[in-house]
């Protein structure tokens, strides 16, 4: 028996197959994140087949009953339609390559259908609301009466340079970690950013972002390690800042604002693009600062603002 990504143990043909889909991701130059996630979806429904009355199957054995039966799993667990959409274009793609590189013969998912996302529209904090939860990170630096740890100081300047950053610039998390303080041009007040498929850009961050991030800069060493390498934004530990950590604090600083959303960093990018919508940016500039592929997923925010403008007649207006 041998052991594939994301799972347990499962025929060696299934195996290889999975094998070989991975290495199929990295020649497709899919992002490490995708990648990982996809390879864990397609682990999931392979454990769930597993778990039958099939202990051992091989691919020819999986049908679309199989697969269907693990959707109803899925809803029973509640699972939101964005994660069920992602396992089934995981799962998908997989069946796909087999089709094409593994000699399968018989596609089974090829009939799935994908359901409609939600309609709900994103969560954003309004102006004041995104500089208050900016400004909740405490600094005792220049405080004589205040415990002035080397490190606390430099993990508040971290901290304060990563929601500027976010907030400024728009960048999803993953992205913000992503950076290497070569990735940023001081000059030019912008930053280059290794977005989805691997593409470029380059993002503008303005005049507090750029005070933060030269802070941060300027106290990183408090923190940096023989890990640390390029790293723009560090841990406790000197390594590279990851994701959850940044979700962590976000979340933290959120917690003192009893009439704000609670969101995390990808709130704060929501909020930037409305915010920079509800004082006149051009839809087509915010889709190329957001890094989005089509203008479709851009227009959800034309949707927030018009909601935005509803609520507030509906206060304001005394025939509303």
């Amino acid at each position: 028996m041998t052991a594939y990504p994301g799972s347990v143990t499962t025929s060696k043909s299934i195996a290889e197959a999975v094998a070989g889909y991975a290495d199929h991701l990295r020649s497709r130059n899919v992002s490490p994140h995708t990648a990982k996630a996809y390879l864990s979806d397609v682990g999931d429904f392979l454990d769930h087949t597993g778990s039958g009355q099939r202990p051992d199957p091989n691919l020819d054995d999986i049908d679309l009953q199989d697969l269907r039966a693990w959707l109803i799993a899925l809803d029973d667990a509640g699972a939101a339609k964005s994660t069920v959409a992602r396992k089934i274009a995981a799962v998908k793609s997989f069946f796909a390559y087999c089709v094409s590189s593994q000699g399968l013969t018989n596609n089974p998912a090829a009939r799935l259908r994908t359901p409609k996302k939600d309609s709900r529209l994103p969560t954003v904090l309004k102006p004041q609301q995104a500089a208050d939860l900016i400004s909740a990170v405490p600094t005792t630096a220049g405080d004589p009466d205040a415990d002035n740890d080397p490190v606390e100081i430099a993990r508040a300047a971290r901290d304060v340079a990563i929601l500027e950053m976010l907030y400024a610039t728009a960048v999803r998390v993953s992205e913000l970690c992503g950076l290497d303080r070569r990735d940023v041009d001081h000059h030019k007040s912008m930053i280059t950013v290794l977005g989805k498929g691997s593409k470029e850009r380059r993002v503008p961050f303005g005049g507090p972002a750029r005070d933060a991030l030269e802070r941060w800069l300027g106290l990183r060493a408090a923190l940096a390690s023989d890990r640390s390498g390029d790293a723009l934004f560090l841990g406790l530990r000197g390594g590279r800042i990851g994701a959850r950590q940044v979700r962590e604090l976000v979340h933290r600083y959120g917690v003192g604002q009893p009439e704000a959303p609670d969101i995390g960093p990808h709130g704060l990018r929501h909020s930037a693009a409305t915010h920079m919508l509800d004082r006149g940016a051009d839809l087509r500039q915010i889709q190329e600062l957001l890094g989005h592929a089509t203008m479709s997923s851009t227009q959800i925010y034309t949707h927030v603002s018009m909601q935005r403008l509803q609520d507030t007649y509906r206060r304001a207006h005394p025939r509303a």
